[in-house]
């Protein structure tokens, strides 16, 4: 299959905190074949691995309170620090107040909650080749902000 090909090649991070769910997820995508370089359960811990890494990974999937304005602002530093990193949101969380400063910040993807490996294999493999992938919740909120920006 070309996309497990295309993905045996991505390099993973995670900054989330605890999460079975994502645990999960991040186990499934280790066992078709693709590179987790680490994970972390807040942004700070995540800039420090981040500028111990001589390879930077391509994608980086962030579960965190997207609500507090500080976690916001720890995002716009990593953004501001590691431009060419792919960022996808995972929530539950499918409001406008939430996701629009997400789409500023310049994720290239949304999944909500319940979306399961398959999922995120497809989110990665889309922003890993420059497009953008939305959770059918979060599709026309970002429809939307990209139309209007």
């Amino acid at each position: 299959m070309e996309i497990a090909k295309n993905l045996e090649q991505t390099s993973l991070a995670f900054i989330n905190d605890k999460s079975p769910i994502l645990d999960l997820t991040c186990n499934n995508l280790v066992a078709s074949g693709i590179e987790v370089v680490f994970r972390s359960e807040n942004i700070k811990d995540g800039l420090s691995q981040l500028s111990a890494l001589k390879t930077l990974p391509q994608v980086c999937v962030i579960d965190l309170d997207f609500y507090d304005k500080n976690i916001l602002a720890q995002l716009q530093e990593l953004r501001t620090q590691y431009p060419t990193i792919k960022l996808i949101a995972h929530s539950d969380i499918d409001t406008e107040k939430v996701v629009n400063p997400l789409l500023e910040i310049g994720f290239a993807s949304y999944l909500l909650i319940g979306s399961d490996a398959d999922d995120f294999k497809k989110a990665i493999e889309v922003v890993i080749n420059g497009g953008r992938y939305f959770s059918m919740g979060v599709a026309e909120i970002a429809k939307e902000y990209f139309s209007d920006n």
